[in-house]
């Protein structure tokens, strides 16, 4: 089985050299334009007019070839960039699987490599290495915790207490999606306004959904604001907004 490797980087590097010859010939064409399809006849006579008008036509040819090559040329050029996306996205759902698969053999009775470098980067940081992070507490708005630094999901954030604000969704680190913001309290007072909701968590700075906002809790007055969607990372799409109460 013959097997092809697929560099993202060079594919780029190589669209970025086409792009550069092309806006050359694009420029030597503009500026050849002129000077090819106005031509001045030479004399007044019929034979001067005629060659005069020939090599207009030549020039105008010229210069409507040059316009689909031309777009041939970028299109060519948005495949390369197209296919060095597509290659870098499944290798980084490759890495994804791999990571996922090291959590689990670290987490294996006995193993306690995962335990130990968490709990140093928990008291340290106040996220884990790899795992996701912890969900806040339902009536409490209290913030989910923050992925870890190199794979995993941010917690999701705890719902307000009456006409309390939902708790921030954690965001993830390297690769991980973020986590949900939560629900905003309704507020059981006469005139009292309902909880806003969390903000959605940031997904990974490399790759990563950012986490949905929460929903605004309803008042006898006025409603809570929804959340607001958590950014996405370079590879990866921002939260959705949360409802308004």
């Amino acid at each position: 089985m013959a097997y092809v490797h697929v560099m993202p980087q060079a594919l780029a590097t190589a669209a970025t050299d086409l792009a550069s010859i092309g806006s050359v010939l694009s420029d030597a064409t503009a500026a050849v334009a002129i000077p090819t399809v106005d031509i001045p006849a030479p004399a007044a006579d019929d034979v001067s007019a005629a060659v005069t008008s020939l090599f207009s036509e030549y020039g105008q040819s010229w210069q409507a070839v040059s316009k689909e090559t031309g777009w041939l040329h970028h299109q060519f050029i948005a495949a390369l960039n197209g296919g060095g996306f597509k290659y870098m996205a499944t290798e980084l759902s490759s890495a994804k699987q791999q990571l996922a698969s090291a959590e689990h053999w670290l987490e294996n009775p006995g193993q306690n490599t995962l335990k130990a470098a968490n709990a140093e980067s928990l008291s340290l940081f106040g996220r884990p290495v790899i795992g996701n992070g912890a969900n806040g507490a339902p009536g409490t708005g209290q913030n989910g915790g923050d992925g870890g630094w190199l794979w995993g999901n941010g917690g999701a954030g705890g719902s307000g207490a009456p006409g309390q604000h939902g708790g921030n969704g954690g965001s993830a680190g390297l690769l991980g999606n973020g986590g949900a913001g939560g629900a905003g309290g309704s507020s059981t007072l006469a005139g009292g306004p309902g909880g806003s909701g969390g903000r959605g968590g940031a997904g990974g700075w490399l790759s990563g959904s950012g986490g949905a906002g929460g929903a605004g809790g309803t008042g006898l007055a006025d409603g809570g604001n929804g959340g607001a969607g958590g950014a996405g990372g370079l590879f990866g799409d921002g939260g959705a907004g949360g409802a308004g109460g």
